[in-house]
């Protein structure tokens, strides 16, 4: 049989744990109370372990937490999973370069896919990612991976205008009325 487990704080009794238990929100936290409170009445560890759905080893972690940091040390907390990729000054240089565009001559492309950004990413900071990472970095930066069609260099906008004005709407075009076509030259295909 296992070496009995001592709690050292004396703030609260058996009946004190089971009344703190009743204000938790945690369903983890009041299990872990409970086992405490059986404890304190002096039930060995896998009896008072059993019930609440964990091992007497598990149940001397948490007295020690206990032990160490009160009830609140019983809370489950979150792990704070791995470091980031980037720093927040990578990131902010990032959005700087998705808002500024890419340059022609030197990125040889005339907007920005995520696959470019992915090679900028590893050129710039050797760092090695997916691209699905860089649609997700862009979602976190406010921005869209949806991009607007690249604009020609030599576009003229004078032409573009003269070209719009020669193709209005309706200007050759059969119109209907009433079933019949109103140009009678006109037939339908």
């Amino acid at each position: 049989m296992g070496a009995p487990v001592t709690i050292t704080r004396d703030e609260f009794t058996a009946a004190g744990l089971r009344a703190a238990s009743a204000r938790c929100a945690d369903g983890a936290q009041v299990r872990r109370i409970l086992a405490l409170a059986l404890v304190l009445e002096g039930r060995p560890r896998r009896e008072a372990a059993l019930p609440n759905g964990m091992d007497r080893q598990t149940l001397s972690d948490w007295v020690h937490r206990y032990n160490d940091e009160g009830i609140d040390g019983l809370k489950s907390r979150k792990s704070p999973g791995r470091e980031p990729l980037l720093t927040e000054a990578q990131k902010a240089e990032l959005r700087t370069l998705v808002i500024r565009g890419p340059d022609p001559d030197i990125h040889k492309v005339v907007r920005w896919r995520c696959v470019d950004l992915q090679a900028e990413v590893a050129r710039l900071w050797s760092i090695e990612v997916h691209e699905n990472t860089i649609g997700t970095w862009l979602g976190e930066l406010g921005l869209t991976r949806l991009q607007p069609r690249p604009v020609h260099p030599k576009k003229d906008p004078a032409a573009e205008e003269t070209f719009k004005k020669l193709r209005q709407p309706g200007a050759h075009q059969a119109r209907r009325h009433n079933g019949r076509y109103a140009d009678r030259n006109l037939v339908p295909r």
